[in-house]
């Protein structure tokens, strides 16, 4: 039967792209089996993970070029460790009770017409022009 036990450990890391600093949490279950070989599973919220020493991902831009501190270093430099970034706004929803009329829609924006308009009316204008201009000639 194996033998072991479990210890928690917090790895503090750092991102060598975006320089985001954050810790992560890991519990270590160290085996030791009948035979006297020592394994280490870590776990991360109960789930088997690889160790953290082996590519680990930056959560905010994803790059894997992240290096790590010892343990309980954060603790004792509290300046690398950013202030928590605010809640983003929720998204409005509008909810419509039944029996009511949805809202108008907006008209399309401005710049649109006009990014759409203005080629038309200056194809149109040149198609006008040059018919007035040179008018087709019938073929004898």
């Amino acid at each position: 039967m194996p033998d072991g036990f479990d210890s928690p450990e917090t790895w503090p890391f750092e991102c060598l792209r975006c320089l985001y600093v954050w810790e992560e949490e890991f519990v270590v279950r160290r085996l030791t089996d009948n035979h006297g070989n020592e394994v280490e599973i870590w776990l991360s919220s109960g789930v088997a993970v690889p160790p953290p020493r082996s590519g680990t991902c930056c959560p905010r831009c994803g790059a894997y070029r992240v290096t790590s501190f010892p343990s309980g270093y954060l603790a004792h430099h509290p300046e690398l460790v950013p202030a928590p970034e605010p809640e983003p706004e929720p998204l409005f929803v509008p909810v419509i009770q039944p029996g009511s009329r949805p809202a108008e829609r907006s008209p399309l924006p401005g710049r649109l017409l006009v990014a759409l308009g203005l080629p038309l009316a200056a194809f149109v204008g040149y198609e006008l022009f040059a018919n007035l201009v040179h008018p087709a000639r019938p073929h004898h």
